[in-house]
């Protein structure tokens, strides 16, 4: 099995990750009752030593119902060799763990309209129920 590539700075190791296999269901003819093609990727994030800390409580609060006593578990089934789940159970783990320790987005700072934008904005209101009085029956005063 190979590392688990998250982002530029973190691989997590393929000595933490722990693969299951078993049959799944769905297509692929007779194979599917003979081949274990579905896969199971778990990463123990609270045990793991590679997130310093505050990445790990930053992990813990935003995955909270995925993690089961700390440990993340990714399914594959959606194709018809094990190969392909493996791969695609491995990228969405990436995938997780990069949403999950992401710095929060920065907090929007309020502004004011300025005053010619207010200006140009009433002025336009006043335009344009200008035309709307003109449309009225006997506005031909």
């Amino acid at each position: 099995m190979e590392d688990v590539r998250v982002n530029d700075r973190l691989t997590i190791p393929a000595a933490e990750l722990s693969w299951r296999f078993s049959r799944a269901s769905g297509p692929g003819g007779q194979g599917v009752n003979t081949t274990d093609s579905r896969v199971e990727l778990s990463w123990d994030v609270l045990g793991s030593d590679l997130l310093p800390n505050s990445l790990k409580e930053r992990a813990v609060e935003r995955l909270g119902a995925r993690l089961v006593n700390g440990v993340l578990t990714i399914t594959a089934s959606e194709h018809r060799s094990q190969l392909r789940n493996r791969e695609a159970a491995a990228a969405r783990l990436g995938a997780q763990i990069a949403g999950a320790i992401a710095a929060p987005p920065r907090q929007r700072r309020a502004t004011k309209p300025s005053r010619g934008a207010v200006e140009r904005r009433i002025g336009e209101k006043k335009r344009r129920g200008q035309i709307k009085r003109n449309r009225r029956p006997g506005a031909d005063d």
